[in-house]
């Protein structure tokens, strides 16, 4: 509880209620009483993950100077960049209902806030830092360059790991 008596979840950011709120508004008391929805959307959201981690794990050894050494990173990071909008994207529109079909008991997990932290971080850094290091060839072999493929290898595996951990704790 807050000062003002309002009990607040989520890392002290959000209030209890709001998560109640999602959870039994539609869609999610829809979602989550269906039958098979969760699983499926869960499946879709477990392959857009790894389409994500895939394609920046390319670009980020490419940075790293570790592998696909024939293509340049701009010429990579042009050809995975759709798809890696596309796993960013799919990963956010599956995620929502899964979130409100069990936004109460996640208001209260640790590895869930973990997640988010990584997420934005990982998407923050990504259309940052990332983005500018892959669009110049100029910048591919410098330190800033290795610092941006280490955190947003980090970043991802950390969304996942988190992500991952939630089933569990």
């Amino acid at each position: 509880m807050d000062q003002r008596g309002v009990e607040v979840t989520f890392g002290r950011i959000l209030p209890f209620w709001f998560f109640v709120s999602c959870e039994t508004n539609w869609p999610g008391s829809w979602f989550k009483n269906a039958r098979w929805f969760f699983a499926i959307d869960e499946t879709f959201h477990i392959m857009a993950l790894g389409m994500l981690i895939g394609t920046l794990v390319i670009v980020d050894l490419r940075l790293l100077g570790l592998g696909m050494r024939r293509q340049s990173v701009v010429q990579l990071s042009r050809f995975l960049g759709p798809w890696t909008l596309f796993g960013v994207a799919s990963m956010i529109i599956t995620g929502i209902p899964l979130f409100m079909s069990e936004a109460i008991k996640l208001s209260k997990s640790t590895p869930f806030f973990y997640k988010m932290v990584f997420l934005l971080c990982a998407v923050t850094l990504h259309f940052t830092l990332h983005r500018k290091v892959t669009a110049s060839s100029a910048s591919q072999d410098s330190g800033l360059a290795k610092l941006a493929a280490s955190l947003s290898l980090l970043c991802w595996l950390g969304v996942a790991l988190a992500g991952r951990a939630i089933a569990f704790l």
